[in-house]
């Protein structure tokens, strides 16, 4: 009789080691006993070794030379980029006189006007408001300045980002070269952008208009091209069925299915032209970045409110017309043709007006001086709640004891670290959260650091980095569960956030200097407020999107608040927590070198200091340090998810 033998069981693993990111993390200490006493025993100083430097000083210091020596010689300048020059030039010259001709009274006009037949006479009232609030401040000719820029720098960045937008829309080969190369444009800080068009256009407005355009076009292609993809499969089928061609197809039926997409590329394009115009004040911009530069550098915080007012009663309301115009909710008569041209009437008509009583400027007499007892303000600051406060301390001994409680541990430990652990961690963080692709991409763009031989600044910069997405997550966490919980207080913050999301960064920098003085913690505060609403946004919405079953669910089994926001909403929110660290992270590194106008040193000292004094060759060096940095924490904290629907 023939036995049968019973299978061998299975021994079933435990849950936990059924994850993949515990398979990878098993991989990883592996990887790490064999690879760390290798690494330890090759390099044991754990400084990066000199060997594996490259000096780029000399080649970029004659490249520098040679393009400054040929620019008005050489025929790729004066047949290529000459003319580029001088076009944006003229082109500038000629909206800043435009704008000068119709005067205070007749740009202040039009503007309402636009407003009016936009969103209603709310929004006109205070459009004509924000700009008699310019000339008060006695800012009207900056403003103007800056306006010129901005028209001109938007113009171009539609104009350029709606083709590219055109041909990711219509062509997936198309859509796959440019997605990885806009991913990354919208990761990389304001200031990265400076320096290349600084080597070949020189300080002024070319360079200028021209690295705003490079900063604002991205979000104009990248949302041209969500929309013309995700117009209405059957419309389309529809108008197909007609007998139209492609060229009909495109202009009578995707372009308009996709003009909410296409209108909030327009805001997102203004908003961060605005903000890049103000920033580009280090280059020759002029206007109203240039007052804020100069007070800022002389640390006169009155003039630079003065002129910060402007620039975010600008960014108010330029964001206000074009969200009303992308939410496409008109009141009724106000879109018609023929209100539009009695509107443009009446806007000539007060020019003409305002040119014939001999009103163009905006008079003196008309205009308050702030910059006086606002510093009169920050001097009964510096003497009465700097220091010596009793119980809670004054603001420079919590700005000192950040420094040297936090920031200096953190960019002790990391500069401390052996170079290969700081690759280690990178690699494990980036493959964790994401793939192999993720990891070999963030070591190798925080090994060309390392190459480049800023090693050290870098990490100083990371240390900065580091410390303000502490503080921004852990505030923006928790006011983010609190409006998601709360209607009531979301009502209340939505217009606080509303407007700390058009300030331009820049304009971050002043508050913080008239409370803190200049150093690294100003440079950290000034980040983590600039990237607080984003993460309380995104918090939010996580948060109210979980699914309202499970809740109950919860509610029912008789847990508590403090349990259904650890066990239900904050594991079902996870991606959306993910996004909001990676967001966090990227708005935070922006600031963060912006903040070596103020005493953050490291890489935002070197960049300042290259476009200061001339000197490229640090400043570039220092730029491409800031990319690589960037496009490390990006992939570091970017979920799989978002990166797998964007196909990266």
């Amino acid at each position: 009789m023939a036995t049968v033998t019973a299978p061998a069981p299975r021994i079933a693993l435990p849950g936990i080691l059924k994850q993949r990111a515990v398979h990878k993390l098993l991989l990883l200490a592996v990887a790490a006993a064999i690879l760390v006493p290798l690494a330890n025993a090759r390099w044991a100083s754990g400084s990066w070794p000199g060997a594996l430097t490259v000096d780029l000083t000399d080649p970029l210091t004659k490249t520098s030379d040679w393009i400054i020596d040929n620019r008005d010689s050489h025929p790729l300048f004066l047949y290529g980029f000459g003319h580029v020059s001088n076009a944006v030039v003229l082109s500038v010259r000629a909206v800043y006189l435009v704008l000068l001709a119709a005067g205070w009274a007749g740009v202040s006009a039009f503007a309402g006007l636009v407003a009016w037949r936009v969103a209603g006479v709310k929004l006109a009232l205070g459009t004509a408001a924000a700009f008699v609030a310019c000339g008060l401040l006695g800012m009207w000719i900056p403003t103007m300045q800056t306006l010129a820029l901005m028209i001109v720098a938007v113009l171009a960045s539609v104009v350029v980002g709606a083709l590219l937008g055109l041909a990711a829309g219509l062509s997936d080969r198309m859509d796959r070269i440019l997605r990885p190369i806009l991913d990354t444009m919208q990761v990389l800080p304001a200031f990265a952008y400076l320096l290349p068009v600084v080597l070949v256009f020189g300080i002024g407005v070319p360079a200028a208009v021209l690295a705003t355009v490079v900063y604002a076009a991205p979000p104009m292609a990248r949302l041209t091209s969500l929309g013309l993809r995700g117009a209405d499969k059957e419309v389309l089928e529809a108008v197909e069925s007609l007998g139209s061609t492609a060229r009909q197809r495109l202009v009578t039926a995707r372009i308009p299915l996709a003009r909410k997409e296409l209108l909030l590329g327009l805001n997102q394009t203004i908003m961060m032209a605005l903000s890049m115009a103000v920033i580009a004040s280090v280059i020759g911009a002029g206007g109203l970045g240039d007052r804020v530069y100069q007070a800022l550098a002389s640390v006169d915080v009155g003039a630079a409110l003065a002129a910060g007012i402007p620039i975010v009663l600008l960014a108010v309301v330029l964001d206000r017309i074009t969200g009303a115009a992308g939410d496409g909710t008109p009141g009724s008569g106000r879109s018609s043709r023929a209100g539009w041209a009695y509107a443009l009437v009446a806007a000539v008509a007060v020019a003409v007006a305002g040119r014939l009583a001999g009103r163009l400027d905006w008079p003196d007499s008309w205009t308050l001086n702030i910059a006086e007892p606002v510093n009169r303000a920050v001097d009964w600051m510096t003497a009465h709640l700097y220091s010596g406060v009793p119980v809670v301390g004054g603001t420079a001994d919590w700005a000192g004891h950040f420094t040297t409680w936090v920031l200096d541990p953190v960019r002790d430990g990391l500069q401390g670290l052996p170079w290969w652990s700081v690759l280690l961690i990178v690699a494990a963080l980036a493959w964790v959260i994401g793939t192999w692709r993720t990891a070999l991409t963030a070591v190798l763009a925080m090994a060309a650091i390392g190459v480049l031989g800023v090693w050290k600044p870098s990490l100083d910069t990371l240390s900065q980095v580091l410390a303000a997405v502490a503080v921004t997550l852990v505030l923006g966490f928790a006011t983010g569960i609190a409006a998601a919980r709360s209607d009531r207080f979301e009502r209340m913050l939505r217009p606080v956030l509303d407007v700390f999301q058009t300030m331009p960064q820049f304009v971050y920098l002043i508050p913080v200097v008239a409370l803190f003085g200049v150093g690294r913690a100003p440079a950290v505060a000034a980040a983590v407020v600039y990237a607080l609403p984003a993460v309380v946004r995104i918090t939010t919405q996580g948060l109210r999107q979980v699914d309202q079953a499970s809740l109950e669910s919860a509610r029912s089994l008789g847990a508590t608040t403090g349990q259904q926001i650890r066990q239900v909403q904050l594991p079902l929110a996870r991606p959306a927590l993910l996004l909001a660290v990676n967001q966090g992270v990227v708005l935070v590194l922006a600031v963060v070198i912006i903040g070596g106008l103020v005493g953050g040193g490291a890489l935002g000292y070197d960049v300042v200091f290259g476009l200061a004094q001339g000197d490229l060759a640090t400043g570039l060096v220092a730029g491409a340090a800031i990319v690589c940095l960037g496009l490390m924490l990006d992939r570091v904290t970017q979920p799989t998810e978002r990166r797998t629907k964007k196909g990266a």
